[in-house]
């Protein structure tokens, strides 16, 4: 197994180099079960990017116009605009979920039930298991007789209130029995480390779409961490994201041959 690892300026960048690698590293193969089920595609045995200023922007890819192809993601579709009912953004960074939709990355992040052992525990205020906090409608609310924490707004205060040395403030979206789903979450969690007062992220995707879904999620992302670090009173740092699973469909790969100025 080979681990591929990339260190890249910014968004933009990183995802050229992983297009353009790809297209001689990646192994191809016929996908068996989930989204594209009998099609091919190409795949990293396991990545690893380091982006050092995630925050410059553009956010999403550069596409030359010279490559007469179209951006894999427009902004609109990020930040909101014609043609989007709803943003990435807050199919991110809050619970809405539309009919049909099993789970969203905001539900888990800023919804997350509190039930179990866990929910008896905090009723029975036995701090000596629980981090037991006041129901304050931001942090930890109440909505038709439940009780939903906001993960979020809980890493925020947690480390205002305590200080940035801390290696528990993981924002977690994948459950247990998500491996039910006919389709999980490919997001699986967002680590934080602050250091040097600076906020850093620590991104893992078990499946990752690189030519559409990698500039959408990480832009996403990005914001999502500007948001905290501000709330946080830090500065914004950098980004390492992994993936057992980048990989680029069959009807990408001419797309990325363009792109990358590769023959097809």
């Amino acid at each position: 197994m080979k681990i591929h690892r990339i260190d890249a300026r910014d968004l933009p960048d990183l995802w050229f180099q992983a297009v353009h690698d790809i297209l001689d590293e990646g192994k191809r193969f016929v996908i068996d079960r989930g989204s594209y089920a009998g099609q091919t595609r190409l795949e990293y045995d396991y990545f690893c990017g380091h982006v050092r200023y995630p925050g410059t922007l553009p956010l999403i890819p550069d596409i030359p116009p010279s490559c007469g192809i179209p951006n894999p993601v427009e902004e609109a579709y990020i930040f909101g605009g014609d043609g989007y009912n709803r943003s990435y953004i807050e199919y991110l960074m809050t619970g809405e979920k539309e009919p049909g939709e099993s789970y969203t990355y905001g539900e888990r992040l800023t919804k997350a039930p509190i039930g179990g052992d866990k929910l008896t525990w905090w009723n029975k205020n036995e701090t000596d298991i629980i981090d037991r906090r006041d129901i304050d409608g931001k942090i930890i609310f109440e909505e038709n007789g439940c009780l939903y924490l906001n993960q979020i707004e809980w890493v925020i205060d947690t480390y205002k209130r305590f200080g940035h040395r801390n290696n528990q403030m993981v924002l977690q979206v994948a459950h247990p029995t998500d491996i039910s789903l006919v389709d999980p979450p490919c997001l699986r969690s967002i680590d934080t480390r602050i250091q040097d007062g600076t906020l850093h992220f620590f991104v893992y995707f078990r499946s990752w779409d690189l030519w559409g879904g990698m500039p959408a999620n990480l832009a996403g992302i990005q914001n999502l961490k500007e948001y905290m670090a501000g709330e946080i009173g830090v500065k914004d740092g950098e980004m390492i994201v992994e993936s057992k699973g980048l990989h680029l469909y069959g009807y990408a790969e001419d797309l990325a041959k363009l792109r990358c100025l590769k023959d097809a």
